[in-house]
């Protein structure tokens, strides 16, 4: 296990039944699959980056369709509830795992705060060379929820989260965000992070994380 996995399952550990009793969250825990997951997502993540660059003739979308349809028959029996799939919980791989994120590495999480480096592909293009703008909140919003779990706060949602495009975020490009906690008040988490490309500031972001309350979905 990695250090950066060993300090969530630290932090995940920490008070346990405070932590049960924040919210109707699932319990998540860092988890490391068989040498084939690492695989298979990468596989995914390039299916994605093609599906939205290629054009190509009709009968070889065909057979891509088909094949698709028979990937998801195959996967299908295997749906399992919230928390139990490898997708999110793999901390080790790029975006943890996870499709939905961004593939970028943890290279720092701690209460002082979290690092992460990797760069966007081209499945998240928005024109013109350019990252999507949608994709830096993703990016910033999923850090800040790793920032209040490194810091040792409760179950918290984005209250809100306001971004400051600087620069034209660029693909293909070794990128890194960092963030910490500015100050506690209460329930509220106060955040800032920043987007690099190397001494570059390509965007800023500040947010409020709200912890929940006991059953709070």
């Amino acid at each position: 296990m990695s250090e950066q996995a060993a300090d969530v399952t630290r932090l995940d550990g920490k008070g346990d039944d405070e932590y049960e009793h924040h919210g109707g969250f699932p319990k998540f825990e860092p988890v490391t699959p068989g040498p084939d997951w690492p695989r298979f997502v990468e596989g995914m993540r390039t299916l994605q980056d093609l599906a939205v660059s290629v054009d190509a003739p009709d009968d070889v979308l065909a057979q891509a369709a088909d094949q698709v349809e028979k990937l998801a028959e195959l996967l299908g029996p295997y749906v399992v509830p919230e928390g139990r799939s490898p997708a999110g919980r793999t901390i080790e791989l790029p975006g943890r795992g996870s499709l939905l994120m961004p593939p970028w590495n943890i290279e720092k999480f701690g209460p002082e705060g979290v690092r992460s480096a990797g760069m966007f592909r081209r499945y998240h293009l928005g024109g013109n060379g350019a990252a999507h703008g949608g994709t830096l909140p993703l990016l910033f919003d999923d850090l800040m929820g790793m920032i209040v779990h490194a810091y040792g706060r409760p179950i918290s949602r984005t209250a809100y989260l306001h971004v400051n495009y600087r620069a034209i975020t660029p693909l293909d490009t070794r990128l890194t965000v960092e963030g910490s906690v500015d100050r506690v008040e209460g329930r509220k988490t106060f955040i800032t992070a920043r987007l690099m490309q190397d001494d570059t500031l390509l965007a800023d972001c500040e947010a409020l994380m709200l912890q929940l309350l006991p059953g709070q979905p």
